[in-house]
């Protein structure tokens, strides 16, 4: 029986959630490049950083920042991703605005050619007609995204190759953290 895999994405719908805002470094300065963290790759360790709320709440377990979409979670959440995909993954601290327990920046590191266009309600790339060259071949829009289960190897958690916003982790995982009690984050079957 094939894999299956899920998109972790937060939920918006968490009654009282807070919101959070980009990281920072300790002495409040912005980091440079707030969207290393959503690429896909490997990056060098920041420091411990700091991340403020925008608007206070109800803490979560799986929560993204608010423009880049940095995923942020607690130590439970980083627990299971750390057993269970550590050659997937970065995490890094975080002190979270008003937290004592401990939180942290989730890096996936993993990219996959994985998108299964035909069963997507639509996948489309960019084109040369489109008028942006640096992203020729890369996808311009997707829907109903479904992953290929054939094209994903021992990888739990990855992003989709030219379509890097999903946060795409296998059932597995997703049970693990499903039985952590995981408030915050919800999966969406592709």
């Amino acid at each position: 029986m094939p894999r299956l895999f899920f998109e972790l994405d937060f939920d918006v719908d968490a009654p009282g959630r807070w919101y959070l805002r980009e990281p920072t470094n300790l002495e409040g300065q912005g980091v440079l490049d707030i969207w290393a963290f959503v690429y896909g790759r490997a990056v060098a360790d920041p420091g411990t950083l700091r991340v403020p709320l925008s608007r206070p709440g109800k803490p979560l377990d799986f929560d993204k920042t608010t423009v880049a979409g940095t995923p942020i979670v607690s130590g439970r959440v980083a627990a299971v991703f750390r057993d269970l995909a550590p050659n997937d993954v970065q995490l890094f601290p975080v002190d979270v605005q008003g937290q004592s327990e401990p939180y942290y920046l989730l890096n996936v590191i993993r990219v996959l050619r994985c998108i299964n266009d035909a069963a997507c309600e639509e996948a489309r790339l960019w084109t040369p007609a489109d008028g942006k060259p640096d992203k020729v071949g890369e996808y311009h829009v997707v829907s109903g995204l479904r992953i290929d289960p054939l094209a994903v190897n021992d990888e739990v958690v990855f992003r989709p190759w030219g379509y890097l916003l999903p946060l795409i982790v296998d059932g597995e995982l997703k049970e693990a953290l499903e039985r952590t009690g995981i408030v915050g984050g919800r999966f969406i079957a592709v």
